[in-house]
């Protein structure tokens, strides 16, 4: 069993790799050049670490909302123009109707005082997905509206 156990290990490892890179993704699997909006209904919520997801429902027909280029910024540690991407965000092309949401760990959204997102609450997130929409309809949040506020998710509050 012993001489067994290391090629075991390398089989489990070989088997677990896929689910392990989908469950996580780094910053660079996702078009930062283009950024998203999506404004939906939050259908499934998992508030732990190594991050809180969502899953949003947009309605049928979604379009941007008419007010997002003046929506407000919170001030956050990261040297982020929160204003230029709301100004260059767009509505998906794809057709997913729900798409998962990747928000930041539990220390984070902590540090900005954000309560768990209910099923059923209405949510406003821009972020960036996968280049060229490919892949998974998944959305790594950069700022999240909810209950008229809004919270950054890229670092710390600034101040």
């Amino acid at each position: 069993m012993l001489k067994r156990r290391p090629f075991l290990l390398a089989a489990l490892a070989a088997l677990a790799a896929p689910f392990a890179a989908r469950a996580h993704h780094g910053w660079s699997s996702f078009d930062q050049d283009r950024p998203l909006f999506l404004q939906g209904r939050v259908v499934a919520s998992k508030w732990r670490n190594p991050h809180a997801e969502l899953v949003v429902e947009l309605p049928a027909g979604y379009r941007l909302p008419a007010d997002l280029a003046t929506r407000a910024v919170p001030a956050q540690a990261a040297n982020i123009d929160g204003k230029a991407l709301l100004a260059k965000a767009v509505a998906p092309t794809r057709k997913d109707r729900r798409w998962e949401v990747e928000l930041g760990p539990l220390t984070q959204l902590e540090a900005w005082r954000m309560a768990p997102v209910q099923v059923g609450a209405t949510i406003g997130v821009l972020g960036y997905t996968f280049k060229d929409e490919k892949g998974e309809a998944v959305l790594r949040a950069e700022y999240v509206y909810v209950d008229g506020k809004a919270y950054a998710l890229r670092s710390a509050p600034a101040g």
